[in-house]
């Protein structure tokens, strides 16, 4: 198995709508902010190959939205998922599968693009199928006044229209070593997938646990739906991840790919941390 982090760019984000209620004066230590309050934030994406199948789980913002849209994100840094593919060796006809944990935009944004005529809109990966949850899907579409904004239409309907979607199964498996967990704290149905790489389990935490400063249960985004559940889910998974020493891969951490983490008298924290490359068995 061939496992590859595909950086995608950075984002800003209010501080306050990451970190909820938990005040400036301890998450600004953590990541901290600019004069507009603003944190930057990874969109760190997965590549699998795995066999036969070669796998990218999200894949960021996408570059197809108006410039007045991109404005309000504050996109910085040299990376994006097609140069981070290329200098993985792989084009966007080589993807077979595109595991999507949610539809919120900085999530799936890159799975489309603009035609050539630049009147509609197609898939970018045109051999690959799309990978979401049934019930999610539904939230997506008929989404609710609070997610309104994250789920953009032409992020996910053209997958649709192509006949590239799929629905996990009830055995919640994409393959043999690819399964994934799921959560209805942040949205409803996001999948975390949970890859068996041989030596060790390799979990990505989409927005269960966005970067290393949410690692504590209470630390829980105002983007989250259902905040008390966030918690809930958090702890328990915290302590499934400690119980089995499954490494995390955090997607939003502007600085921390990946980490093990262990429990103290004090919570749960990081224990080793660092590059995926370094932290892999």
């Amino acid at each position: 198995m061939r496992l590859e982090v595909i950086n995608t760019g950075y984002f800003k984000l209010d501080g306050g709508a990451m970190f909820g209620v938990v005040p400036k004066s301890i998450w600004n230590r953590i990541n901290p902010a600019d004069d507009n309050n603003m944190c930057n934030w990874a969109m760190r994406c997965l590549l699998v190959e795995d066999g036969n199948r070669l796998m990218l789980i999200d894949n960021g913002i996408g570059d197809k939205q108006s410039e007045k849209f991109f404005s309000y994100y504050y996109l910085n840094g040299d990376d994006s998922l097609e140069k981070s593919l290329h200098k993985a060796g792989v084009d966007f006809g080589d993807i077979t599968d595109v595991v999507l944990t949610h539809l919120h935009f900085d999530h799936c944004g890159g799975s489309v693009k603009r035609t050539r005529d630049g009147n509609a809109f197609e898939p970018v990966f045109p051999n690959a199928v799309y990978w979401t949850h049934r019930d999610h899907w539904q939230h997506a579409i008929s989404p609710n006044p609070r997610e309104k904004a994250s789920f953009l239409k032409e992020n996910f309907e053209p997958i649709e229209q192509s006949g590239q979607l799929r629905f996990i199964g009830d055995d919640l498996r994409i393959s043999d070593n690819v399964e994934v967990i799921l959560a209805n704290g942040h949205t409803e149905k996001m999948m975390c997938p949970k890859i068996n790489t041989g030596n060790q389990t390799l979990i990505y935490c989409a927005d269960l646990i966005p970067s290393t400063g949410h690692i504590p249960p209470h630390y829980v985004m105002a983007y989250d739906i259902r905040p008390l559940e966030s918690m809930r889910e958090s702890e328990a998974f915290l302590k499934e991840v400690v119980a089995n020493n499954y490494l995390l891969m955090f997607e939003h951490d502007a600085v921390i790919e990946c980490a093990t983490i262990e429990q103290t008298e004090r919570g749960f924290k990081a224990n080793h941390s660092g590059a995926l490359r370094e932290l892999l068995a």
